[in-house]
């Protein structure tokens, strides 16, 4: 637990978001196309954690772990709940407000009500379009000051498929540099008599895919990476359930229109990159930077055709290791600098992380730990949905163990011989105590319905029989918005968005 700092001695913290980006699509990690630089320098200047996991891999539940430094478990939600209020559990930006930080927060929060501020002072507003949850956001309103009220998805391309093209009104209209505009005033609007705790939370690389024209005429330069494939993924008939629904709600893309669809999204990337760096440019002029804690972290990442599946849901590195770079405040030997460490980590480390280096105590709520403590944990547990599209996930550093409870399917990849996850190894006799080790950790982390239903038998996995799947059709086009002006009738559901369960 963190000793309590003075308020005259504390630092400033800004927590940067970003949604959908997986942990080795940066030049730090030695991606051979994308483009970082920004974020590449932060991790000199401080710590990279390359054993970064979401936990859940889904926006929502995600969002809750991060702001509340708990485990599904505690928070409530594994699924994916767009009505469910946020528990009562303390946030991040109120333990920093109790503290005597002012806190704000600028982009995408994902929580039910939409304006609920979960503990910030402020919240400037991008909701990814979603009024009828019962709110207009501060992004949409700015689109209508500037003379294109509703028309923020008049380029017809989807929050949830691949479908691409460059951003169709100004660069200023673009919800990534609105984003960085209101960030860099709100910091310019602080109290400056009290130190300042920023979430600065951007909606991509999330699709839909419309980045800058710039962005992606640089990118059609380049050659992109392929995607992964290994003999496990070439078994279409053998494949767990939830991979089979995945190919089949997100369509199969290879060649060309793969390569494009991956140079859209590192497009994305880039701009938030090159973005960040007006962020960081504020704070220097206005003499805070020295003085200022900066995390950069996702929800989670994107399959982006890895193994021929897309989005997120899944427990293979593009899906659910995130990127994870700390810079301390200047001096500070906690966090030092040019380091990087293979500690595992979840995104219920970030809140404990930044109280911890503030001075702020953590509350016993959370289940997470500081990431710059000595303390370390052997293995970290991830489950997400329930039912036939149910994967859990357990990791203990080296080796994978994941879990497709419809069928029992198990597999195994051992994260240090094989990065790229093209060999399972789940039936190689080499690694049966392995197996068997985490298959018991695995089981002894399991809750709920899990046990419910009876997937787990004296302690062994035994998961439940694969139900009949037959497509069901897309009236929606998985969600498609429209012209927003006038606003949309209110329509809260707790709906999941996705390939159906």
């Amino acid at each position: 637990m963190a000793a309590q700092t003075s308020q005259e001695t504390r630092p400033h913290v800004l927590l940067v978001m970003v949604d959908q980006w997986p942990g080795r699509l940066l030049g730090a990690a030695g991606h051979p196309v994308i483009q970082t630089p920004t974020i590449d320098q932060l991790a000199r200047n401080g710590v990279r954690f390359p054993r970064a996991y979401s936990e859940c891999p889904i926006c929502i539940p995600a969002r809750r772990t991060l702001m509340t430094g708990t485990t599904t478990r505690t928070h409530g939600d594994r699924v994916f709940g767009t009505v469910n209020r946020m528990p009562a559990l303390p946030t991040i930006a109120q333990c920093f407000r109790n503290a005597g930080y002012q806190a704000f927060a600028v982009g995408k929060l994902h929580v039910y009500p939409p304006r609920d501020r979960i503990g910030f002072d402020d919240v400037v507003l991008a909701e990814e379009g979603r009024p009828h949850l019962g709110t207009v956001d501060d992004h949409d309103l700015y689109l209508a000051d500037r003379g294109f009220a509703g028309r923020q998805f008049m380029h017809g391309m989807n929050n949830n498929n691949y479908m691409f093209r460059s951003w169709h009104l100004p660069e200023d209209c673009h919800v990534t540099n609105w984003t960085t505009m209101q960030m860099a005033r709100t910091i310019k609007r602080r109290d400056p008599t009290r130190p300042a705790f920023w979430c600065l939370s951007y909606t991509h690389p999330h699709p839909p895919l419309v980045p800058l024209e710039t962005y992606l005429a640089y990118y059609r330069q380049l050659e992109t990476d392929p995607a992964f494939a290994g003999a496990w993924s070439e078994d279409e008939a053998g494949l767990p359930q939830p991979l089979r629904m995945n190919r089949e709600f997100y369509g199969r893309y290879s060649g060309p229109a793969l390569a494009e669809i991956r140079r859209a999204f590192y497009a994305l990337c880039t701009h938030i990159d090159h973005q960040l760096r007006v962020v960081i440019g504020t704070l220097r002029e206005e003499n805070l930077l020295d003085d200022t804690v900066i995390l950069l972290a996702s929800d989670h990442g994107d399959m982006l055709g890895d193994f021929g599946l897309f989005a997120k849901r899944t427990y293979y590195e593009s899906s659910a290791n995130v990127p994870m770079v700390l810079m301390g405040r200047a001096g500070d030997d906690r966090v030092g600098h040019h380091r990087v460490d293979d500690r595992l980590v979840g995104l219920q480390d970030l809140m404990p992380t930044l109280l911890d280096l503030a001075g702020i105590r953590i509350p016993q709520s959370c289940d997470g730990i500081s990431m710059v403590g000595e303390h370390r944990r052997q293995t970290l547990y991830g489950d997400c949905l329930e039912n036939v599209s149910a994967t859990r996930m357990l990791h203990d550093g080296r080796h994978k163990l994941i879990w497709y409870p419809a069928g029992n399917r198990v597999q195994l990849f051992d994260l240090e011989s094989d990065p790229c996850e093209l060999d399972d190894l789940a039936a190689h006799a080499d690694y049966a105590e392995t197996r068997t080790r985490l298959e018991q950790a695995l089981a002894e982390e399991l809750y709920g319905v899990d046990l419910e239903q009876g997937w787990v038998k004296d302690g062994r996995l035994t998961g439940f029989a694969v139900p009949p799947y037959a497509p069901k059709p897309d009236r929606s086009l998985t969600g498609q918005r429209g012209l927003h002006y006038p606003q949309p009738p209110e329509a809260a559901q707790d709906v999941t968005v996705g390939f159906p369960q």
